[in-house]
């Protein structure tokens, strides 16, 4: 198993027709992520990369049966990029955009609460299910599917932890950049709560970062609650 991607998600990209979006799209593709759509506002009807692009999410969702979402779009409009999402009926959304003002986010967040989805970013590199499916901006290339979880707030330091497990022989089950922002969606709590009730995966690597208690908070659940 994994947690939250599989051979199952139905991706659609926000921002598709991008420069980030395009190439990373194409990433993505490659890998094997089942991406059946994308959005980019006035471009609706076009296809890229073989993609069929749609003006909003709503119609997106409509035409492709979505669940998940990846955006790439400028850090002013990624809270609308995010709500739009999560009111379309996306169950987990990724988002990609760095610098976004955290009452954006703050506001986003809330949203996505509302709406019963998953947010996970902003300023993150994204998820990654070995031989699954990527969704975000992972280098595909040092992953290998195995039975160790990694969850981080720094994405280079994902990067470099990944490699290092990689050539030691040890495979991940699912890889998750949170991001390192004040103010981001899925964080340490949730994500060591779905690795430890996955079958899958046998031990875990959290990577901190400087500032706030998420690590203290992520520590106490820890001790009460993960075994592995």
């Amino acid at each position: 198993m994994s947690i939250l991607i599989n051979e199952s998600t139905r991706l659609i990209v926000q921002g598709i027709t991008g420069r980030d979006g395009s190439f990373h799209t194409q990433k993505m593709k490659e890998y094997g992520t089942n991406i059946v759509g994308g959005t980019s506002p006035g471009k609706g009807g076009s296809r890229i990369l073989d993609i069929p692009v749609f003006d909003t999410v709503y119609q997106a969702v409509e035409q492709t049966q979505a669940n998940t979402s990846i955006i790439f779009v400028p850090a002013r409009f990624a809270a609308d990029a995010i709500m739009e999402a999560a009111d379309a009926g996306i169950g987990l959304i990724i988002c990609i955009s760095e610098g976004m003002p955290t009452l954006d986010a703050i506001k986003a967040h809330r949203f996505v609460q509302q709406k019963g989805a998953m947010l996970i970013g902003p300023n993150c590199p994204g998820l990654m299910s070995p031989g699954k499916s990527l969704v975000g901006i992972l280098p595909a290339q040092i992953f290998k599917k195995g039975n160790i979880g990694v969850i981080s707030r720094s994405g280079t330091l994902t990067y470099e932890v990944v490699y290092q497990l990689t050539v030691n022989g040890m495979g991940q089950s699912s890889a998750v950049g949170m991001g390192g922002d004040p103010v981001v969606g899925l964080y340490f709590r949730e994500l060591l709560e779905m690795l430890q009730n996955d079958p899958e995966t046998d031990a875990i690597v959290m990577i901190g970062e400087i500032g706030g208690n998420a690590e203290e908070l992520a520590a106490e659940y820890i001790k009460n609650h993960v075994t592995k």
